[in-house]
């Protein structure tokens, strides 16, 4: 089983950050705050936004976490951490690419999560700047919600794919 969250195809000619598409901003807004946006930002995500500028260069993952919280997280080695404060605060959604296969998978959405969204089609993230990448993000990608606000918000955007509800109040599930 592998750890990491994965990247992005190689359209994305090695750039680190890659927004979340405004219009799903949109449809599942608003969020208090965003613990882990890029800079530029050239359109909120939140009411309030940690970068990589706070705290070490790590945003808002040591920072106070208020509200329903937004999280779209780098793509790295600290994935896991992000999807493991998500679940601690018990009030947020995550976009992360569906490696449902992997450990972080396993112990933080499996046996953490109240609900995961897989989307029916490949999302198209954006550049730094704003611009929309010419491909999809060369992976299936999920939100994967902590919280019942958070189902409740991707079960009232009517997106595009299939929600399943998990039952982690069983001990084992996924053991």
């Amino acid at each position: 089983m592998t750890t990491g969250m994965g990247g992005h195809q190689k359209a994305g000619r090695g750039m680190r950050v890659w927004l979340t598409p405004p219009w799903l901003i949109e449809k599942l807004g608003p969020f208090d705050l965003d613990p882990c946006y890029s800079e530029p930002r050239p359109w909120p995500t939140a009411a309030r936004h940690y970068g990589e500028s706070d705290c070490c260069g790590l945003g808002g993952l040591h920072l106070p976490w208020n509200g329903l919280v937004w999280c779209n997280p780098p793509y790295d080695k600290h994935a896991e951490a992000w999807l493991a404060r998500c679940a601690d605060h018990g009030n947020a959604i995550t976009l992360i690419f569906a490696r449902t296969e992997t450990s972080a998978f396993h112990r933080q959405v499996w046996q953490r999560a109240d609900a995961v969204f897989f989307f029916r089609n490949r999302l198209t993230f954006h550049a730094a700047d704003g611009t929309k990448a010419k491909a999809n993000g060369g992976a299936p990608s999920v939100l994967v919600c902590y919280g019942t606000t958070a189902v409740e918000r991707v079960e009232r955007a009517h997106l595009s794919g299939r929600m399943v509800h998990l039952h982690n109040a069983q001990e084992g599930v996924f053991g």
